[in-house]
């Protein structure tokens, strides 16, 4: 765990699979937004909701512009697809490389006192995830994946106290386990859970299911503590291209519920994913 216990984070020429130092470098990113939600939070904060009912605040807006400023300093050039810029209209269009980001993953939780919030981006490259950083400020957990190409991925955690530096985290390599024939470990939503996704939860051999907010039930299925995150209900990109990145790191997939791969920037859709599963490793 040499390479990466103090990564480096020096801007790359180029988002390059594989470079760790890019990963660290949008780990950083998240660490700068979630202290900016964690400060609006501990001033109070009111919702308002955007015309699709879903609750917007002033830390999602607040985190959403740092987030643009870093990630543009970061990567010139890449399109960044975030949350709240497209309910406005304010997206950019996709490229071959470009970043979706969701400022604020769980903004019902949030408002709602829960902990269990996330700040997510993810690098998409050719249409498949490549980078992908989830983290928890309130429950001070930072969780960061490059899927690299042809190789094994690298995928990490960390514990560590919000706002401080990134070669601070401790980071710990993380593995998806195998996926046991009997006896799943499933995650589902805590807020959003859909009449679909319950029914398919049904139809399985779950032993435990755990219930929780955000992009934090992609971390539960990279470390090994779950082997699976069905989501049958409508959620978009930003939500699952961070955790998506991440699992593929850490040796899980992200599929269709028909088994074809999850397709990303659809702006026809406006960025929609109708239905997802996330495994852990095959046995």
């Amino acid at each position: 765990m040499t390479e990466v216990s103090t990564p480096d984070a020096r801007t790359p020429d180029a988002p390059t699979p594989g470079d760790l130092s890019l990963l660290a470098a949008l780990a950083q990113a998240a660490l700068k937004a979630g202290a900016v939600i964690l400060r609006i939070r501990a001033e109070g904060m009111q919702a308002r909701l955007k015309t699709d009912e879903s609750p917007v605040t002033a830390a999602d807006l607040a985190a959403e512009e740092l987030l643009r400023d870093e990630l543009a300093r970061l990567l010139p050039g890449v399109p960044v697809i975030a949350e709240e810029a497209v309910a406005e209209g304010r997206g950019e269009t996709p490229a071959d490389v470009f970043l979706l980001v969701d400022p604020l993953d769980g903004t019902r939780e949030f408002v709602n006192a829960s902990g269990e919030f996330t700040v997510n981006i993810g690098l998409v490259v050719d249409g498949v995830p490549a980078y992908g950083v989830v983290y928890g400020p309130a429950v001070e957990k930072l969780y960061a994946g490059a899927a690299l190409v042809e190789r094994r991925g690298h995928a990490f955690r960390a514990r560590r106290a919000a706002g401080g530096p990134v070669e601070a985290a401790g980071w710990e390599p993380i593995r998806c386990r195998p996926m046991p024939e009997q006896g799943l470990v499933a995650v589902a939503s805590r807020s959003h859970l859909d009449p679909d996704t319950a029914a398919l939860l049904d139809t399985l051999d779950v032993a435990e299911r755990i219930s929780i907010g955000s992009a934090l039930k992609f971390g539960l299925v990279a470390e090994g503590s779950a082997d699976l995150y069905p989501r049958l209900g409508t959620v978009c990109e930003w939500d699952v291209a961070a955790g998506h990145a991440l699992l593929r790191a850490a040796g899980g997939s992200v599929r269709r519920p028909d088994g074809s791969p999850l397709p990303y920037g659809r702006t026809a859709s406006q960025y929609r994913v109708p239905a997802f599963i996330a495994f852990g490793a095959k046995p």
